[in-house]
């Protein structure tokens, strides 16, 4: 099955899908407010994200605090990143480094 980018002006959502118009569904299935507004079909079924482009550089380690924090967070980065700030009392450019990291990972 394919994978679909489809861009919104507040998000940009990957999908598998079988054809554009299934990854158009799931969109607003997901996303019922949201309007697609460039629909991609990718040349290959692996999405990649670079680290570099977030602003994560040198070896990061998975982090179980940051994933604990992600958790109950519901996946909101900002509470995370005050969850985690919290809890380990680092300041908020560590924070979240080791936040949106671990993003990268999947929690």
């Amino acid at each position: 099955m394919p994978l679909f980018e489809i861009e919104t002006y507040s998000h940009i959502v990957i999908t598998w899908a079988h054809d554009e118009e299934s990854a158009r569904e799931t969109l607003y299935e997901n996303y019922p407010s949201e309007e697609a507004i460039r629909i991609t079909k990718r040349p290959r079924d692996v999405w990649v994200i670079s680290k570099s482009v977030l602003g994560i550089t040198g070896k990061v380690e998975a982090c179980d605090l940051a994933r604990e924090c992600l958790s109950k967070a519901a996946g909101d980065k900002l509470h995370a990143i005050r969850l985690y700030m919290q809890q380990t009392g680092a300041d908020l450019d560590a924070s979240r480094k080791a936040i949106e990291s671990n993003i990268v990972y999947g929690w």
